[in-house]
């Protein structure tokens, strides 16, 4: 079962695909699922504790890397599990991304892929088919 109360996935994502993919297994799964696309309202979601954050270190709209470098070194927000994705061909930034603390980098396939078995481990509940 889950170690705290939260059931919410915060997703730093603005690429439709994903979109609509992270919210379709947390939905199956019976997790809110937030999506933010500023720095201000990640942060501000960071602090209601969720389950994980997800961070597409592609988004247009802020600076991912950054992002990651304020949850990680917040005390509030260093424990949050935070898992980001990238283009396979990005080893650069997906190597500066766990510098910073991101507890996992996938590439974006793996990322699409795995996704239910991903979420389900942080949430400790078993996917409903």
């Amino acid at each position: 079962m889950q170690k705290h109360g939260s059931k919410k996935v915060v997703a730093v994502v603005e690429d439709l695909f994903f979109t609509v993919k992270i919210a379709d297994t947390a939905k199956r799964l019976g997790l809110e699922t937030v999506f933010v696309k500023t720095e201000k309202d990640a942060l501000e979601q960071a602090q209601t504790q969720p389950l994980v954050i997800i961070i597409d270190l592609h988004i247009y709209s802020m600076q991912a890397l950054k992002l990651i470098e304020k949850l990680k070194t917040d005390p509030a927000t260093k424990g949050i599990s935070t898992l980001a994705f990238v283009s396979h061909i990005q080893g650069e930034l997906k190597q500066k991304a766990q510098e910073l603390g991101c507890n996992m980098v996938m590439a974006k396939s793996a990322f699409s892929q795995n996704l239910p078995q991903i979420l389900k481990r942080h949430a400790g509940v078993v996917i409903q088919s």
